[in-house]
């Protein structure tokens, strides 16, 4: 068995993996679409949203209740005009509320 004796960063484990750097350069992506938008979002909804998956033309966002996704859909349109002003093929924003730990 061939396996390394020394720690290892997950960049160096990236650059090792082609799905894991797959996985990588897809959460970036994810993180700089919201970083894009983040200031078109009220900012005490901030903290409850996380960037989630893109998926051809959609994208995914991840919130924590029914009335921030109420007000994210209401911004919608707003939030595809930036991304695409800004290079991203986004044509529909896919908002899912997450479910509270139970």
């Amino acid at each position: 068995m061939n396996r390394r004796q020394t720690p290892f960063t997950l960049q160096q484990a990236a650059d090792e993996s082609p799905t894991l750097a797959g996985l990588m350069a897809r959460a970036r992506d994810a993180d700089l679409r919201l970083k894009a938008v983040e200031d078109l979002i009220p900012a005490g909804m901030r903290a409850g949203i996380q960037a989630g998956p893109a998926e051809g033309s959609d994208w995914c966002l991840l919130v924590n209740g029914s009335a921030a996704a109420a007000k994210l859909r209401q911004l919608g349109p707003m939030l595809v005009t930036r991304l695409r002003a800004r290079g991203w093929d986004v044509a529909t924003i896919r908002i899912k509320v997450r479910g509270q730990p139970r």
